[in-house]
């Protein structure tokens, strides 16, 4: 398994197929696995390199001894695409992934030519509502004993990848270490540092939104809010739960590979 070293730690991806740079970017808890149903289509015209955030799947566990925050994975992100000097990049970033990469664009423009958020942080704002769910899942006690019930709620899984992806991430959030993550993660999701919305019209990149319809973790009021502050973007949504990809892959790629294909090339990058 590839692996780069980073401030937070060894950071452990997949590299597939050839042609433009395109990366993918998880959620919470989740692996890059998340993306095994559309990786093979997405590498047949790309160099797919799928990532497992720090503190997740085969990336150290420790992150190197930081909080896993959201920040944390933008500044990650950020620090690996500059350190290799990569460009031209396309993104796919699901829930905390989208956040990541969103930022990564707004940062730096000229490193970025496109960009996918699947039932994306970032842009949504505050509510009481959404405040209570962070601070009830930024409890690590908490997080134990509702994480494991609330995976299966946001996924609403009905593939084999899903129940599979449901499987992997109850198990991390059983874990006192996943427990942990988890509510570090959910807490850093109420702080500044997580909301963009402010810098929206920075967001120049040609962007895709998708939205799961029957999310929980991220309603569609969130992804309506999403594309308020992104008119430029385009917004498709399809119904399933918080990783639409695994549950309706096909559906997934019919919407997203057009949108691909019509971005300009960048350049094909020798490096991870």
């Amino acid at each position: 398994m590839p692996s780069l070293q980073t401030s937070a730690g060894r950071v452990a991806y997949s590299d597939t197929g050839a042609g433009p740079l395109l990366v993918l970017l998880h959620a919470t808890l989740h692996d890059r696995h998340d993306f095994d149903p559309v990786l093979p289509a997405l590498a047949t015209r790309h160099r797919v390199i799928a990532v497992d955030w720090p503190g997740h799947g085969d990336s150290d566990a420790d992150a190197g001894g930081r909080p896993v925050t959201a920040p944390l994975l933008a500044d990650v992100l950020e620090e690996v695409v500059l350190a290799q000097d990569l460009r031209g990049l396309r993104l796919i970033g699901n829930s905390v992934g989208g956040f990541a990469a969103a930022r990564l664009a707004i940062r730096h423009p000229d490193r970025v030519t496109g960009l996918v958020l699947v039932d994306s942080g970032g842009f949504a704002g505050h509510d009481p509502v959404s405040r209570t769910l962070f601070r009830a899942i930024g409890t690590p006690a908490i997080a134990k004993r509702l994480m494991p019930r609330f995976v299966p709620g946001y996924m609403k899984p009905r593939t084999a990848s899903d129940r599979e992806i449901v499987a992997r991430t109850v198990a991390r959030a059983r874990t006192g270490a996943g427990a942990a993550l988890a509510a570090s993660m959910w807490r850093s999701f109420a702080t500044a540092e997580h909301d963009l919305h402010g810098q929206a019209d920075r967001l120049t990149a040609p962007t895709m939104i998708v939205w799961g319809r029957r999310d929980t973790a991220a309603p569609l009021r969130a992804g309506r809010a999403t594309h308020r502050y992104l008119p430029n973007a385009t917004m498709e949504v399809l119904d399933t739960g918080h990783v639409v990809f695994s549950s309706d892959p096909r559906s997934f790629l019919r919407v997203v590979e057009p949108f691909l294909a019509a971005l300009p090339d960048g350049p094909a990058s020798e490096h991870p």
